[in-house]
């Protein structure tokens, strides 16, 4: 039995069995990662998209943020194989939620694509009953604004296209500055997405990480709470992490070919 079949065994036999993404999940759609020499922080200083600055300085914030979200955004990206097998898993009850390190969306998309969520979302977290799998995006989604004074959440194309108009900051009818609904630098995640996620890492019988370095904090802390309470930890990443001495299990392949193989090997 290979890695992959172990992993499928693990997820199929689970009472709950939990996925957690980082960017290489996204990377095969075109979504550009932030690190490494091609990453968008070589591009642009990381320093001027603070929750300081976004305070001190909402004008000259939002006209930087415009040319990053252009610069991020600025193609049509669909979900990939990966993102589609996660979704197919959820959907046939193998997972219980889906934890993504991602901001772009791609995840509830691949959901809604094959009928299994919705447009429903709250606090980082989306997903439409209680039988079916929840997705938390631990760092905010991109695609969204939220109005600081009101807590109104909106799509976020038509508010950057008003500030790409010159309307600097752009605001909510309330009056209350927009800010894109991300956890900027020196904020800190949602503290009920991230105790929700901490748990469900406690709680999974299998714990899949899936395209991400495993390096940023807190969130990459998670394979680790899932093994030391006895979960099947398994990774799927073309390079190594520090969680690989944890993992029961790891894959060394892309995930657009990888994970559908995996999808198929639990249905079987």
């Amino acid at each position: 039995m290979d890695d992959l079949e172990r992993l499928a065994t693990a997820v199929r036999d689970a009472d709950t069995a939990v996925a957690f993404t980082g960017a290489g999940i996204s990377a095969p759609s075109g979504v550009p990662t932030f690190r490494g020499d091609d990453g968008v922080w070589e591009q642009f200083d990381q320093g001027q998209f603070a929750y300081g600055r976004f305070q001190r300085d909402p004008e000259g914030f939002w006209a930087d943020r415009v040319d990053l979200q252009r610069a991020m955004f600025d193609g049509e990206f669909e979900p990939n194989a990966a993102h589609e097998a996660v979704a197919a898993m959820g959907r046939d009850g193998h997972l219980e939620a889906v934890l993504t390190q991602n901001t772009d969306g791609l995840h509830g998309d691949a959901a809604a694509a094959i009928g299994e969520g919705d447009d429903g979302e709250a606090d980082g977290e989306s997903g439409a009953t209680a039988d079916e799998p929840t997705i938390l995006e631990l760092h905010g989604n991109s695609q969204r604004v939220r109005c600081t004074d009101c807590g109104k959440r909106t799509d976020g194309d038509p508010i950057f296209e008003r500030a790409a108009g010159g309307e600097l900051p752009p605001t909510c009818d309330c009056g209350g500055v927009f800010k894109p609904d991300v956890v900027l630098f020196g904020e800190q995640l949602p503290g009920a997405v991230l105790q929700r996620a901490r748990s469900l890492a406690r709680e999974s019988d299998a714990f899949l990480a899936i395209g991400s370095s495993l390096v940023v904090e807190p969130a990459a802390s998670l394979p680790r709470l899932a093994a030391s309470t006895g979960g099947t930890v398994g990774i799927v990443n073309l390079e190594s992490t520090p969680c690989d001495d944890v993992a029961d299990a790891v894959v060394r392949e892309d995930v657009t070919e990888a994970l559908p193989r995996l999808q198929e090997l639990i249905v079987e």
